[in-house]
């Protein structure tokens, strides 16, 4: 389970806001995942609970927001969002794509408890 890495990752980078704003703790935090991004979106969940007694997120509610799969045809230029991956462009069906999103793995916003 790579997700405590990346929960890992995250809280460090928490930690980092925590000190830099000279606030106690976090109390929420946002992030973005994409289908393609390496990441289970509830192995994160999972490994977010497993790790974050005695850190800054400890009382800290995570937000994930899962991010669509996006596509660009280079044939008919048809942008369209897609559940899953699919090598032909629904508009002309050409295979001639560009991902444009869906690999996201990003700590969006955090929320912060202060004086």
């Amino acid at each position: 389970m790579h997700e405590l890495s990346v929960v890992a990752s995250f809280v460090e980078t928490v930690e980092g806001l925590v000190r830099e704003h000279k606030a106690k703790s976090a109390t929420a935090i946002w992030i973005k995942v994409g289908p393609l991004s390496g990441v289970v979106p509830e192995l994160l969940e999972s490994a977010f609970d497993m790790y974050r007694k005695g850190t800054v997120v400890e009382n800290a509610r995570l937000v994930v927001e899962k991010t669509p799969l996006k596509a660009l045809c280079r044939a008919c230029r048809a942008e369209t969002e897609r559940a899953d991956y699919s090598p032909a462009c629904p508009a002309c069906g050409s295979t001639d794509l560009e991902l444009t999103g869906g690999t996201d793995l990003i700590l969006e916003r955090v929320e912060l408890e202060t004086d």
